[in-house]
């Protein structure tokens, strides 16, 4: 055991062991008393909470199931008009965050909204309100989320097919399989491992949804958890609800786990990997392909952007009184020092793991990145806790000042709860990039008389700059989108396009909340062109 307490296994211990307190402060904060919002809750909305949390949760799953595989085997398996755009054009949905799309929604089936403004200019005054729908409450969360999320579902989903062999496909032809059967009976099962990953994201990310629930005043557990620390001062409670949210969240794994025990999922095959041929689609089929997938484009990405881009030109007031430079440097100092920080001691962690080789730190490792699937409400409360007990039982009896001003409404607090919060994508993103160097690169370093800081220095992290850029990329990508972290725990009168938008919206004035919204969505348009090239990254085609 001694024998690894070097620098490398200390700075990866030093750096997991950071990362896993405020998680373990959730579980710890359980059996805390909490006033009297506990009772005047559990007698009244808890039931709400939870009913509308798994509503919102398995409509989710369904919907993202859908529209994500079927376009993912759309646009992998058959040739039709703008389906090599499609394959990257869909991933675009990842820029428009749940809480704008919900923004668009609303602003463009609303009473006179754009489409009231639409039908009048086409066909002159009338009663159009009775007839168009509205998409609000429960069912506009939906839409909204679905829309914006299905893309994990899309990508993973796309990958494992297009690393199916063309012998699965002509052993189903040679069996008289139909199109569908062919579909649902082989290609389908053999790629759920991505999909289950794909889903396991979504439900993540809906049970963490904050703004477009909130915007829709839809009361389910992550908006109880928020609302116990903002407007009841309960920081108890909001502890023990995101106990009960995480339990739920573990037992989706533990569930999904047991179903597929001992299934398999692999092909042996003595002909090895056949590249599949993709179909031409005859001008009827590829109709109808072309169709689903604009109109997936458009819902997910076009109709939001549109919406936003047509209220800033409507009322260009609102961007000239946006300080449109200072909320743009903001995000940008917030992408560039968290981004930094997270790939170097990413970096760092990942290397002591590599040359520790221990099994108590790679556990250590393994529960620390567990911090993506709590939600950016609960790391938030669990940072707040973590650092009033500091505060409290030690700090004070020593006598010293009080530290929670400098964690609690600042920017070094907000970055360290990114750092907790996305510290999973970068940890795994360069840890992939890990896995294609050979041990046996170390060892002849080590052979040639280099340090492990010199091999470090000049080995890997040259050969990981393309894993770094894409984690920098993900990472900022993540943390443009991000609300309710920057919400609770930002400095005052420190905004972001998000947390700017959300504030417009939440006062009625989706107008104003049209220019920060856009912004953000160009932002991360940017950030995800620059990725796709590793995203979308074909080694069969």
């Amino acid at each position: 055991m001694f024998r690894h307490l070097n620098i490398w296994f200390l700075s990866s211990f030093f750096i997991s062991f950071i990362v896993i307190v405020p998680i373990l402060t959730v579980f710890s904060s359980f059996f805390e008393n909490t006033s009297n919002y506990f009772e005047i809750l559990k007698n009244t909305f808890l039931f709400e909470y939870t009913l509308n949390s798994l509503i919102l949760l398995t409509s989710v799953l369904i919907f993202t199931f859908i529209i994500g595989t079927v376009s993912a085997y759309l646009v992998s398996f058959y040739e039709f008009p703008f389906s090599n755009f499609f394959k990257w054009g869909l991933i675009l949905s990842f820029a428009v965050p749940p809480y704008i799309y919900a923004y668009s929604l609303t602003a463009f089936f609303e009473n006179y909204g754009t489409a009231y403004t639409i039908l009048k200019n086409l066909f002159g005054e009338g009663s159009y309100n009775k007839y168009i729908p509205k998409f609000d409450g429960m069912l506009g969360s939906i839409i909204s989320i679905s829309f914006s999320l299905f893309g994990y579902v899309y990508i993973l989903t796309r990958a494992s097919f297009l690393y199916q062999s063309q012998n699965l496909i002509d052993l189903g032809k040679n069996l008289g399989f139909s199109g569908f059967r062919l579909f649902s009976s082989i290609i389908l099962p053999s790629a759920r491992p991505a999909i289950v990953a794909g889903l396991s994201l979504v439900a993540m990310e809906t049970l963490a949804e904050f703004g477009a629930v909130d915007f829709f005043s839809i009361n389910t557990l992550t908006t109880g958890i928020y609302n116990s620390w903002i407007a009841f001062d309960d920081l108890a409670f909001a502890n023990q609800l995101s106990f009960f949210l995480l339990l739920f969240i573990f037992a989706l794994f533990i569930l999904e786990n047991i179903s597929r025990k001992n299934a398999k999922y692999h092909f042996n095959s003595r002909g090895g990997f056949k590249r599949k041929k993709k179909i031409l689609l005859n001008k009827y089929a590829a109709f109808w392909a072309l169709i689903f997938c604009f109109f997936i484009f458009f819902m997910s990405f076009l109709f939001p952007l549109s919406q936003m881009l047509y209220w800033t030109i409507k009322f260009p007031e609102n961007l000239l009184s946006l300080n449109v430079t200072g909320l743009f440097l903001n995000t940008v100092y917030l992408v560039f020092f968290s981004s930094l920080i997270l790939i170097i001691f990413s970096l760092i962690s990942n290397y002591g793991n590599r040359v520790s080789n221990n099994k108590f730190l790679n556990i250590l490792s393994t529960l620390s990145i567990s911090g993506y699937a709590i939600p950016g409400v609960i790391l938030a409360i669990a940072f707040i806790t973590f650092v009033a007990w500091i505060d409290e039982d030690i700090i004070k009896t020593l006598g010293l000042s009080s530290i929670k001003k400098f964690f609690i409404g600042s920017i070094l607090g907000l970055i360290l709860v990114y750092f907790i919060r996305f510290y999973s994508l970068a940890f795994n993103g360069i840890k992939s990039g890990y896995e294609k160097i050979n041990i046996y690169v170390d060892e002849s370093a080590y052979l040639l008389g280099y340090s492990k800081r010199k091999t470090f220095m000049n080995i890997h992290v040259p050969f990981l700059r393309n894993s770094l850029l894409f984690v920098g990329i993900l990472v900022s990508l993540e943390i443009i989108r991000e609300l309710p972290i920057a919400l609770i725990l930002r400095p005052f009168n420190f905004e972001t396009f998000a947390t700017t938008a959300y504030i417009s919206a939440s006062e009625d004035l989706l107008e104003a909340a049209a220019v920060p919204s856009l912004f953000l969505i160009i932002i991360a348009t940017l950030f995800i062109m620059i990725s796709s090239k590793y995203i979308l990254r074909d080694n069969h085609e």
